[in-house]
């Protein structure tokens, strides 16, 4: 996984780690036509909308979303998110052994990079061996590659030009569709992995930032870099290369170019659109009713996918550690974050329900689970989940039996301390902001006194990865059908534990760092759940997951909204779904005017 990723749309959709979004949803746009204009009239082009600059071209290093990757870069498979079946991407088959530890995977003939260089299984044993299983490389993408208690990483040897080996310790069922991780380019990157800088690490981890020049980002995907211009647009032209064909043996993708203007608010991403110069926008629940009515005389449509599959949630800074002997966390404050009590409060406190009539105009429902609802392995209520429906009185009453007190409507701590904390989250986003000025009201109707504060989206995620310096956030994750897919979630060396992060590599060390027990025992589940092949056995196990999850609030699940963008007609090949948005086809999309 990786950072904040409310629900995110993928233009073209292949298997990713949870990550972080800025955003409720990452949906393609189009800016007004300015620099642009004649180059449209030339050429089929889609122009998107986001909220802020993308922070490195590096993928391994990636923790955003909306990010490049997608629609530069493939895996050997890819998860058909209209099927939920792991499909061939630039493998075009492969074999599994009768005791599913090992798999052979044959890559298409002739795939080449984006610079005219094969594609090779060299490339597969670098990506892997190089890079995500390279200690010394900071990838989150290891952390679901991680098997069993030993959290052993798989073997990977080649075979051949095209053939290549993977052999896992144990049976590991989220296996195919991990294997989904971007292919990267060894003749480009290798000398980078290879290098070492004056303090022993690789060059790599300097390389492919945001001031790479485009063409020198080599890739494999539908797409690759035009140019980037800070704080105006990101421009992605066609790979001549790319290994996808249409029915006739045409080239793909149809679309030529994709322009992502970086916009300051989803405001102006829909003041953009209603202009008539663009191309789909994300409908939040606070646009819908007015962009309805304009289907017709706007030429487009409004496609929804039902309950998106990303979550929405605040959290409490539980860290304990010290670094350089100062706590993390004021410890007065810290006592509160960890006492499940306290969570449990604040989880009744919050009215999910107005924030649904209100914030979400009704377009929403309550998240309780940090499994997507599409899901097999989504537990509901009624299968025995626990849920917070709004309840003041059992708040105050949780609050009382953990020794707080009232005084004169003010909640005051054991100590006589008046409990007081900021909550943070990431500016330009009405539907959070909305969002953090109502958890604000509801606990102050418990004596919190709530200091709510949006953040630039740079700032915001460098607190939360970096300093640690926080006490409570609301933020989003990717969803997706596989509940491993969130493994660096879940395991407390996982690079998105964030509720109780660990330094990763490069940062610097905590000293009295600690994993509560149900902590530990969720991450002994998410590995007994990952070696177990039997799909109604692993339901059990992830239903477990999901109990302890909701007993002990690591995070306290807000709404869903329901998963909806805006598209113009003349776009032909739109297969929509929550799980992959409107663009996940987007090599087979062709522009019909």
């Amino acid at each position: 996984m990786k950072f904040f990723r409310q629900i995110f749309l993928a233009i073209k959709y292949f298997w990713l780690p949870i990550i972080l979004t800025s955003a409720t949803a990452f949906t393609l746009t189009a800016c007004n036509p300015t620099n642009f204009k004649s180059a449209a009239a030339q050429m089929p082009q889609l122009v998107s909308a986001i909220l802020s600059d993308p922070k490195t071209f590096n993928y391994p290093l990636s923790q955003e979303s909306p990010n490049v990757f997608p629609l530069i870069y493939e895996g050997l498979t890819t998860e058909n998110p209209i099927t939920g079946k792991i499909e061939p991407s630039l493998a075009e088959s492969w074999e599994i052994s009768d005791d599913k530890l090992r798999f052979v995977f044959t890559l298409r003939k002739e795939l080449k990079w984006s610079d005219g260089e094969p594609l090779t299984a060299d490339d597969v044993i670098f990506t892997f061996n190089q890079i995500y299983l390279n200690e010394a490389i900071p990838a989150d993408a290891r952390d679901v590659l991680r098997i069993g208690e030993s959290r052993a990483l798989p073997k990977v040897r080649k075979i051949d030009a095209l053939r290549i080996e993977f052999t896992t310790p144990e049976p590991f069922a989220p296996f195919l569709g991990t294997l989904g991780l971007p292919i990267l380019p060894a003749h480009t990157l290798e000398p980078f992995v290879k290098t070492k800088d004056q303090e022993g690490k690789p060059i790599f981890l300097s390389k492919w930032g945001v001031d790479t020049p485009p063409d020198q980002i080599i890739v494999n995907g539908p797409y690759k870099l035009e140019r980037y211009d800070t704080s105006q647009r990101v421009v992605f032209r066609r790979n001549p290369y790319y290994w996808r064909k249409g029915p006739k043996g045409e080239p793909q993708p149809y679309i030529e170019r994709i322009v992502w203007q970086i916009v300051e608010s989803t405001d102006t991403s829909l003041l953009q659109f209603r202009s008539g110069g663009l191309d789909t926008v994300g409908v939040s629940p606070d646009y819908f009713s007015l962009l309805k009515v304009q289907e017709d005389q706007g030429n487009f449509k409004i496609f929804n996918g039902g309950p998106a599959t990303g979550t929405t949630f605040i959290l409490f800074n539980l860290n304990k550690g010290k670094r350089d002997g100062k706590p993390l966390v004021d410890p007065v404050k810290s006592r509160w974050f960890n006492t499940v009590e306290f969570r449990q409060a604040v989880a009744y406190a919050i009215d999910r329900q107005t924030m649904i009539n209100n914030t979400f105009r009704g377009l929403g429902k309550p998240q309780n689970s940090p499994i997507s609802v599409q899901s097999p392995y989504y537990l509901s209520p009624e299968e025995g989940l626990k849920v917070y429906n709004y309840n003041i009185e059992k708040a105050k009453e949780l609050l009382l039996k953990a020794g707080f007190k009232y005084n004169n409507n003010q909640l005051i701590d054991d100590r006589g301390n008046r409990v007081r904390f900021s909550l943070l989250t990431n500016a330009g986003n009405k539907i959070r902001e909305a969002i953090g000025s109502q958890i604000k009201q509801d606990l102050s109707k418990i004596g919190i006194q709530v200091d709510f504060t949006p953040l630039a989206w740079n700032t915001y995620t460098d607190k939360l990865s970096n300093s640690l310096d926080w006490e409570v956030s609301m933020l989003g994750l990717t969803g997706g059908l596989e509940p491993n897919d969130g493994a660096n979630v879940w395991s407390p060396e996982g690079g998105l534990h964030m509720f109780n992060q660990k330094p990763q590599a490069g940062q610097k060390p905590l000293q009295g760092w600690e994993v509560a027990p149900w902590e530990a025992e969720i991450a002994r589940l998410y590995i007994q759940g990952a070696r177990e092949l039997d799909p109604v056995k692993r339901k059990e196990i992830y239903a477990q997951t999901q109990k302890i999850t909701q007993e002990n609030l690591p995070f306290i699940y807000l709404v869903n909204a329901l998963s909806m963008s805006a598209v113009r007609n003349r776009f032909e090949g739109i297969q929509y779904s929550a799980l992959g948005g409107a663009f996940w086809n987007i090599h087979e999309i062709k522009i019909t005017d």
